[in-house]
């Protein structure tokens, strides 16, 4: 079936004229009419538009455009409503945002767009990327398609579900503390977090502006690869993103690691770990050895503290970002009586009850007297966390460690229980708080009943190229990404 091509597949056969871009979003479309009753990953789409753009595409093939011109020519791609599109909804699963319409494209889209993308579709996700099981959702709890009655992830746990469920070949989403590596591991995809300021985050809706990141979740690591060249580089948009030279990541795919030093840091294998997720993280770890990777035992003492720094540093700064929903310039409006009784009645009907708790914490931690007992120690803290990611890569090349630590659990399960479902990221955090690269690959599956478990390899601070390299070299040696969902 088309629509469960990888998008190097689907380029080979374009170039033939072997298929068409309007088939193979045809066979997308198809497939969300035929599946996405039960798996809930898309909040809406707008058919006619995509098959428009599909159109387009394959004129500009028909006129001589190449993939080395626009390496995404045909691809159909969705994306997370975090993500501004110009004339589309922008509602991050929110009420609060949900008669909103974008005015302009993020900077991501305009260049998946260069890149001939068809841009299709808003992705369901937890309330403003906040939760890990996108049963925050203002609408619809989405669901993962290896078992229904599992949570997908998240909070970009449409993107994940999407592309696992053969809805489309790529996806966009955004990874603050997990939300792209955690829903990819849970979800049997890969997903990609870039190093900090190596992806503008311009026209993405912010939760915490230091720690989020826009990156793809594909269905192998060459097809990751491809859309980090795409929408990678400085943007004079975004005073964070870092003017770094872009390489072509698929050229760095050679399958070869020997050499490689790769650290297992001891702090990641604690109590509380599923053992057929160790068993698959441990046989992965001697499948790199095996490969010729030479892997060594690191520490990153301050592990323990980075659940709760992250969410006194994530809170803030959602506390301040959200300020701007407050009813009067754009979003939802509940009048009231005078300004305060609106921003109340506003927010208190558009929120939801986790971000609102975010909010509330948020705003305590950095409210008078406690902000240097709080806030100003956890980003002392978090440059702790820094510097013993920094040290260890003083030693080795980078560090596999589980995704996350059961494989996906049954909706409902810990929405009663919110420090229980904060500590699903206790493997992911650490990556957004030190700003470095990070990525989740299949790596094998837990048995009755038979769901995803993911490898999370980190690489050091725009070292995206060895990462991606180590990641592909155990991709192809095993056939963990071939699986997929019983639909």
């Amino acid at each position: 079936m088309l629509n469960s091509l990888t998008i190097s597949e689907l380029a080979a056969k374009l170039a033939k004229r072997e298929t068409s871009a309007r088939e193979v979003t045809q066979a997308c479309l198809d497939q969300i009419q035929r599946v996405d009753g039960s798996i809930h990953a898309f909040l809406s789409y707008d058919a006619p538009d995509a098959l428009a753009q599909a159109d387009a595409a394959d004129q500009a093939i028909a006129a001589g455009a190449t993939r080395a011109e626009r390496p995404l020519l045909g691809v159909p791609i969705a994306l997370k409503d975090v993500l501004a599109v110009k004339n589309q909804p922008l509602g991050c699963a929110s009420k609060i945002l949900a008669k909103f319409t974008s005015p302009y494209d993020a900077t991501v889209v305009e260049k998946l767009k260069a890149a001939g993308a068809i841009v299709f579709g808003r992705l369901n996700m937890d309330e403003f990327a906040m939760g890990s099981s996108t049963e925050n959702s203002a609408y619809v709890t989405t669901r993962n398609p290896w078992d229904t009655s599992r949570i997908p992830g998240g909070s970009s746990g449409g993107s994940a579900a999407a592309v696992a469920a053969d809805e489309c070949l790529a996806t966009l989403g955004s990874d603050t503390g997990g939300s792209i590596r955690q829903p990819a591991a849970l979800c049997g995809c890969v997903g990609l977090k870039p190093t900090y300021g190596r992806v503008s985050r311009y026209g993405l809706v912010a939760f915490a502006s230091s720690l989020d990141q826009i990156g793809p979740f594909t269905k192998d690591i060459r097809d990751a690869s491809t859309i980090l060249s795409v929408i990678s580089g400085r943007d004079e948009r975004d005073s964070t993103s870092v003017p770094e030279p872009v390489p072509d990541y698929t050229a760095a795919l050679t399958g070869n690691i020997k050499g490689l030093k790769i650290g297992l840091p001891k702090e990641y294998f604690i109590g509380g770990l599923d053992k057929e997720v160790t068993d698959a993280v441990n046989a992965a770890v001697k499948q790199l050895e095996k490969l010729g990777a030479e892997i060594v035992e690191i520490s990153l003492p301050h592990t323990d503290y980075a659940v709760a720094v992250y969410y006194i540093i994530a809170t803030a700064e959602a506390s301040a970002n959200l300020a701007r929903f407050d009813g009067i310039r754009y979003g939802l409006r509940v009048d009231g009586a005078d300004p305060i009784e609106l921003y109340s009645k506003t927010r208190g009907a558009g929120f939801g009850p986790e971000v609102k708790r975010r909010i509330i914490l948020g705003t305590y931690v950095l409210s008078s007297g406690y902000y240097d007992a709080y806030y100003l120690r956890a980003q002392k803290v978090r440059t702790l966390i820094r510097q013993d990611f920094l040290k260890a890569f003083e030693k080795v090349d980078l560090v596999v460690t589980p995704t996350t630590p059961t494989p996906a659990f049954k909706a409902g399960e810990k929405s009663d229980d919110p420090m229980q479902m904060y500590l699903s990221d206790i493997f992911t955090i650490s990556c957004n708080l030190a700003g470095i690269p990070g990525v989740s690959l299949p790596c094998g599956f837990s048995t009755n009943p038979k769901l995803p478990i993911g490898l999370q390899l980190l690489g050091k601070p725009f070292g995206e190229e060895t990462l991606l390299r180590a990641a592909h070299a155990y991709e192809q040696s095993t056939a963990w990404h071939k699986e997929r969902p019983n639909l």
